[in-house]
């Protein structure tokens, strides 16, 4: 089924399932429980949730399959955004031509600095996609400004011509949209204390997001995959037997920096503005972590990765010294104020502090990210049953 093994047809159902229940998934407390701030399940975090989950699976194809780390994987996430921008000035509002030229042009993009990096490996070729990405960075800021609008970014106005939507004067700026959908269209069931949002937007980016999980699927069971794994084992003993390893390379940097590319494209559908901070080195590093903290060269691994950092990033740093006065106001007043202080240091503005040091735990103690962590898991139950089976008695 779907060219898959029974195997990897059964996952893909189950990450099928998961996506489209991820609404429900992610609201586990009641609306006025005071829990419910750590509850997940609104249209603008379930959506970054799939785009980036969405661009760390392009990513993975390039550093879990071949071993080459790239540091410049924001200048295609940047790219991708201003043409989606650019097809909602010229052409129209839906958002099939934008995410299409998002896909091409980062393509291109990722062809040429590809081209010449990878003539280079190891630490050196990820120098030189950093140095290409902070180039794209600056040039966006300061020589394309016709194009990109500079540090204002670029963004809709009331004179684009829109010619394949008639052209027709507006009062309002236009919404992106899918056949008369728009994208900020939801809907919201209310059961028994519980508000569950179902956006059209996140489900449009989940449906981008499942294609493109089952195609990194395709690639991983395929023999293209099994070559650029033999690349990451020993790419000079390849190179001995007479196969040429760079148009495999050049292949897997395409097609990650279109994973990056449709990405950017997604996130201009779900907001039309695109600015040139979306090419910073610290975007990249951002990927990076999550393929790492997931686990490099697993399927699951970077979609994992990427909510967790992702809802580090948008839960934690929510939480200010009001709300943990409120946690800890039991305490005596001079304990609780250290409390606050010292947990104050590690949420709110602090919480890349809280981001580092469980990079640095799963870095030393799961090299293998949380895919290794749920494998660890699964293991211990299995033996403990093995355990438990073998001390009953035989009838």
């Amino acid at each position: 089924m779907f060219g898959l093994n029974p195997k990897d047809t059964r996952f893909l159902l189950i990450v099928i399932a998961l996506t489209l229940l991820t609404p429900i998934l992610l609201n586990p407390f009641p609306t006025e429980s005071g829990l419910a701030q750590f509850n997940a399940g609104y249209p603008a975090l379930m959506q970054r949730f799939a785009i980036y989950g969405l661009m760390a699976i392009g990513f993975n194809i390039l550093f879990g399959l071949t071993g080459y780390l790239s540091f410049g994987h924001a200048a295609f996430l940047g790219v991708g955004s201003y043409a989606a921008v650019w097809m909602f000035k010229l052409l129209s509002m839906n958002v099939i031509p934008a995410i299409i030229a998002s896909t091409l042009v980062a393509g291109v993009f990722a062809l040429a600095i590809g081209y010449v990096s990878l003539r280079r490996s190891g630490i050196y070729f990820s120098i030189l996609t950093l140095a290409f990405a902070e180039m794209c960075y600056r040039m966006a800021y300061s020589v394309l400004t016709p194009i990109t609008n500079g540090e204002t970014g670029l963004q809709l106005t009331l004179n684009d011509p829109r010619i394949l939507d008639g052209g027709e004067a507006i009062t309002s700026l236009p919404v992106p949209g899918l056949f008369g959908l728009q994208m900020t269209s939801y809907s919201t069931l209310n059961i028994a204390g519980w508000s569950f949002t179902f956006s059209v937007g996140y489900y449009f980016c989940a449906v981008v997001a499942i294609l493109g999980f089952y195609l990194s699927l395709r690639i991983f069971r395929s023999p293209f995959g099994m070559t650029l794994r033999a690349i990451k084992s020993n790419q000079q003993r390849l190179n001995y037997t007479g196969m040429n390893s760079r148009p495999y390379t050049l292949a897997a940097f395409v097609i990650s920096g279109m994973y990056a590319g449709l990405a950017g494209g997604l996130l201009a559908a779900m907001d039309p503005l695109a600015g040139a901070e979306r090419m910073q080195w610290t975007a990249s590093g951002e990927v990076v972590l999550m393929t790492i903290v997931g686990g490099v060269g697993t399927l699951m691994g970077p979609v994992l990765g990427a909510g967790f950092i992702k809802y580090c990033e948008n839960i934690f740093s929510k939480i200010n010294e009001g709300v943990l006065h409120g946690w800890f106001g039991f305490l005596p007043d001079g304990l609780e104020d250290l409390v606050v202080w010292i947990f104050a240091r590690f949420v709110g503005e602090g919480w890349h502090l809280t981001l580092g040091v469980m990079f640095m735990l799963i870095v030393t103690f799961l090299p293998g990210g949380l895919v290794e962590g749920g494998r660890r898991i699964a293991a211990r139950y299995r033996n403990r049953g093995k355990s438990d089976a073998a001390k009953q008695p035989a009838e």
